[in-house]
């Protein structure tokens, strides 16, 4: 098992202090928040327990070598005006552009918040591909202490896919929702007195109506269920499955980090930190059907099914829809209906796989808004326009 990291004893009495920080304090109530998540999210180990999720030791990462895109100079004001913190754009010759804010390095780790959640997705493709997990099995067959919550009759399919008939506010303002509450059970924001123990009783907690598979439901919970799965099956800890499974195969240049709560469940949903240049080798994986380097880690077959896509009209009605018509959401991932898929997290964390161009850009922000409508489709013109140019 991986040892804690223990940062700091921060609680929301107890400010941390960092260079230039504004006079309105840093604590664990407003780390997630503007101005102090531009420095927070890439030193979430100094707020948040932590545990390492190891690249492989005995091998040397290719040297990666980074330049400017042609183009990427006329774009850099928009980079800055959408909060930037990183950005590397990837075409299967290597790395042809890149950007960094002051402050951030091609060493420094970031905080992905919800990409962690595609890269969950991943592993339990690893998983299917060795028989290890059946997409159409229920979760209570893999996760017994989990039998009378809502995804107790739930397939994994249903939970990879957001499907789940879940009671589950994803609220992140509303202090009384159950994404607050499960932020304050992952350590992430200080600790309530009716909280459930762990991250493990807090899904078990969880109640729904059991109509599955009806409906797009984006729920946080689902892929820390999902982390349970991986659990149970390797026998585990989340954050050691990971590393073999996928991030000890990548090539990547430096360990990744996840957030853990206080019994050491990895926050899966959101909690992983790496650098943008090794979550790039996670988008060039997506980019050639589940080899990087010549090996195979995942199956093309899990990569197929991944970027067809679920049913779009599970998804109507949603924000992804309002951006891409025809989205849909599939096996952890966002799938355009134009020809690329991408994982996304809160305050801007980007993968983005353009399939026809050959392009993947990874990129790290610090929005001051959780998410908005209007910031994905900021978004993915600007990856549109990147793309080109690197294609061209």
């Amino acid at each position: 098992m991986t040892d804690l990291l223990h940062p700091r004893d921060l609680a929301s009495t107890r400010v941390l202090r960092y260079p230039g920080a504004p006079d309105a304090p840093l604590t664990l109530d407003t780390w997630q928040d503007a101005p102090h998540n531009r420095w927070a999210f890439s030193h979430v180990e100094q707020i948040v327990p932590t545990v390492p999720i190891p690249r492989r030791r005995d091998t040397h990462p290719t040297r990666e070598v980074g330049g400017l895109l042609r183009d990427l100079s006329g774009i850099e004001q928009r980079l800055v005006d959408s909060y930037t913190d990183a950005l590397v754009v990837r075409t299967r010759d290597g790395i042809v552009g890149e950007y960094y804010r002051d402050g951030v390095t091609v060493d420094s780790r970031h905080l992905l918040m919800s990409v962690s959640k595609s890269i969950c997705g991943l592993v339990i493709g690893v998983l299917v591909d060795r028989g290890l997990v059946d997409p159409a099995e229920r979760v209570s067959t893999y996760v017994p202490d989990l039998h009378d919550s809502a995804y107790g009759d739930a397939r994994i399919q249903h939970v990879l896919d957001m499907t789940v008939d879940v009671d589950y506010d994803e609220d992140y303002r509303n202090p009384a929702s159950h994404v607050q509450k499960q932020d304050r059970v992952a350590g992430w924001r200080p600790r309530a007195d009716t909280d459930p123990e762990d991250t493990y009783a807090f899904l078990a907690s969880l109640s729904g109506g059991g109509s599955h598979g009806e409906v797009f439901r984006y729920c946080s919970a689902g892929t820390d269920v999902l982390a349970w799965v991986v659990e149970n099956v390797t026998g585990c800890r989340y954050a050691d499955a990971v590393s073999s499974l996928l991030w000890s195969r990548l090539g990547a240049a430096h360990d990744a980090l996840i957030t853990v709560d206080r019994g050491g469940f990895a926050f899966a949903n959101g909690g992983m930190a790496c650098t943008a240049r090794d979550l790039s080798r996670v988008g060039m994986l997506m980019l050639d059907g589940g080899e990087i380097d010549g090996d195979r880690i995942v199956s093309a077959e899990w990569v197929r099914r991944t970027i067809e896509g679920a049913d779009p009209e599970l998804a109507r009605g949603s924000i992804l829809q309002n951006v891409h018509p025809q989205g849909a959401y599939s096996n952890q991932w966002w799938v355009t209906g134009s020809g690329e898929v991408y994982a996304i997290g809160i305050h801007g964390q980007y993968i983005w796989v353009d399939l026809a161009a050959g392009v993947v850009i990874t990129k790290f922000s610090a929005w001051p808004e959780a998410v908005t409508e209007e910031w994905n489709r900021v978004h993915a013109e600007l990856f549109r326009e990147i793309s080109a140019a690197a294609h061209a």
